[in-house]
């Protein structure tokens, strides 16, 4: 019997190498992954870059000193997110949910310049933002909260698409934030469309709240572009980050307009590892490389193929639609799709599921060729 407490059910087998985009076994056996640890090894395993930068941080001795004192990879890596996107700031942690925690705060103290009862949150059905008591508030599943109510108060529902009902749910005497996940990910793998992600910005103006973007799993190049906002051309106030950021080692940020973090004073919010120096330059290096603007390019051009191939599977082996962008993607069944996923696990193929009737693939962005085709085969294979 294992001592881990039992809030998961893994799979067999049991792990203990990998390479490339490849799992490997005790046993010997290799397992071609489309899960990438839920969308955090985005650059597979045993990336050199990654190898790299673990051996040089690790080389320094320096391993953690706490946000007491000041430390270099940190504020370059922050610097670096700035250069790359719409922020002023960044707030480092350690996952997503904290992060998403953290933009709640950071909504509510600076809504708060404005009026006391300015504290309600606007989320979208089907929205996954975590499971620390704020963050599982603002997320739409029923028997993920029902054991932890009563969670935080002040979140308020809307479906995604609606925009007459997103103008009802928004106000400006009450909400503070309006928050949605670009591309819905463990709803179902939903992008948002464009002319719904204008409508949150300017619903959010209009009652002069902020507007977050949860990219924790849809950022950081998986769309084929560092960022999902990119493709709507909305930039949002707040912005969530994490899974792939730090290439496996445990790392989340909150970037930051400088509206948002001019309301912000010390000892608003804290983190003990959040930023430390050997997660902070693993991530330098992951972010060099995932904001290539050629890396980014192959993304879109093998989320191109992918899209191509799971299009030809809609009315086949039950699939009825397919959905996503870049590398990013779900098939919606007619039936569970966890007997699908336990026939893609026999044939050595890894993926995952986003709700009852959907197969998520999440390929590690930096597959090669040869690996992505025949994860499409296999696909294919076990669902016919």
């Amino acid at each position: 019997m294992s001592a881990l407490l039992p809030v998961y059910r893994p799979a067999e087998p049991v792990f203990v190498a990998g390479r490339g985009a490849y799992l490997i076994a005790e046993d010997g056996r290799e397992y071609l992954d489309f899960a990438s640890g839920i969308g955090v090894n985005a650059l597979g395993y045993g990336d050199a870059d990654i190898t790299r930068a673990i051996a040089a941080a690790a080389d320094t001795g320096l391993i953690h000193t706490s946000n007491l004192y000041r430390t270099r990879p940190a504020a370059e890596l922050a610097a670096e997110l700035v250069r790359l996107s719409f922020a002023d700031a960044v707030f480092f942690c350690n996952s997503g949910a904290e992060a998403n925690e953290a933009a709640f705060k950071f909504a509510r103290r600076w809504a708060r310049q404005a009026a006391q009862d300015k504290i309600e949150i606007v989320a979208l059905n089907g929205s996954f933002h975590g499971r620390l008591f704020g963050s599982l508030a603002a997320t739409d599943r029923p028997a993920f909260r029902a054991p932890f109510e009563p969670l935080m108060p002040g979140v308020r529902f809307v479906p995604p698409g609606d925009v007459e009902a997103l103008r009802a749910a928004v106000s400006r005497e009450r909400t503070a934030a309006i928050i949605a996940e670009p591309v819905q990910g463990e709803g179902g793998v939903r992008p948002l469309e464009a002319e719904y992600v204008r409508a949150l910005r300017e619903a959010a103006d209009e009652a002069d709240a902020l507007l977050i973007f949860d990219e924790v799993q849809c950022g950081l190049g998986r769309t084929g572009h560092l960022f999902a906002y990119e493709e709507a051309g909305v930039a949002p106030d707040l912005l969530t980050l994490a899974k792939p950021l730090a290439g496996g080692l445990p790392m989340g940020a909150v970037l930051l307009s400088a509206r948002v973090a001019s309301a912000i004073q010390p000892g608003d919010h804290a983190t003990t590892f959040g930023g430390g120096p050997f997660v902070a330059s693993v991530a330098r290096a992951v972010l060099r490389r995932i904001s290539d603007p050629d890396f980014l390019a192959d993304v879109r051009r093998k989320g191109q193929r992918i899209q191509a191939a799971l299009t030809a599977l809609v009315g086949r082996g039950g699939v009825e639609e397919a959905r996503g962008r870049g590398m990013m993607w779900g098939l919606q069944l007619a039936t569970p799709a966890a007997p699908v996923i336990s026939r893609a696990l026999e044939a050595g193929l890894l993926v995952i599921s986003a709700g009852e009737r959907v197969v998520r693939l999440l390929p590690p962005l930096s597959i090669a060729d040869a690996d992505l085709e025949r994860g499409l085969e296999i696909l294919a294979e076990v669902l016919a």
